[in-house]
């Protein structure tokens, strides 16, 4: 079960452990800003303002984080740590996953595509493996923008991210956490990078897509000119 907390309200008396969100006085440790406890290894306090909030249905970037049979726990860019359960894997069989073979299917470090199946009250956010869930043995590039700027990149009608795909010449797949996964030549990933955080930047200006745009035609005339 996830603590709320606010600025000032006592978190832990273990001073050696406080860490981010955090602050010492008198031989004690509070919470600094308002936000969730994580007490793995360091005491640390997650700010919930601007976080990316799991709501069922939601299709997320994760990252695997932990092992705890039968979940691995992945990171989704969220105060909230979401689980996998390994019924994913064994789905339509008989066979039962044993602890020392999960990270023969999933490991720590690898990045998938899952789906919110729920988040229950407590905010136990429970994941779905995507048909093609696992991305991180791919050739590709992550990228992490704030979750409120994600409608921006995709633009309206998908106007934007249209225009990144075919320009950049790339594979991008833009997830509702704010992360997004970008496949192709290592000159066009880094030139759809630029654009995306250059989106990122400057999402709360009028006139952005023509802009992007503009950055895009210039860029590829530049790389056409040094390639005569």
């Amino acid at each position: 079960m996830y603590k709320v907390v606010v600025p000032g309200d006592l978190v832990s008396e273990e001073v050696a452990r406080a860490g981010d969100g955090t602050y010492v006085d008198d031989g004690k440790v509070y919470a600094m800003k308002y936000g969730i406890v994580h007490d793995k290894g360091e005491i640390k306090v997650v700010a919930l303002t601007g976080k990316y909030m799991p709501t069922n249905g939601d299709i997320v970037i994760g990252k695997i984080i932990e092992i705890s049979f039968p979940f691995w726990i992945v990171d989704i860019a969220s105060p909230y740590e979401a689980r996998l359960h390994t019924s994913e894997f064994s789905r339509g069989t008989e066979r039962r996953m044993d602890f020392g073979s999960m990270s023969a299917h999933l490991d720590l470090g690898d990045l998938i595509v899952a789906k919110v199946l729920n988040v229950d009250a407590l905010m136990r956010v429970d994941l779905a493996l995507m048909d093609e869930f696992r991305i991180g043995d791919q050739e590709g590039r992550l990228v992490e923008i704030s979750h409120t700027k994600v409608p921006r990149v995709i633009g309206r009608s998908g106007s934007m991210i249209k225009m990144l795909k075919e320009k950049c010449n790339c594979f991008i797949f833009i997830a509702k956490n704010g992360r997004i996964w970008i496949k192709g030549r290592e000159e066009n990933i880094n030139l759809a990078l630029q654009a995306v955080l250059m989106i990122d930047n400057e999402a709360h200006t009028s006139g952005l897509t023509d802009r992007v745009e503009h950055f895009l035609d210039q860029s590829c005339k530049k790389k056409r000119m040094e390639s005569k």
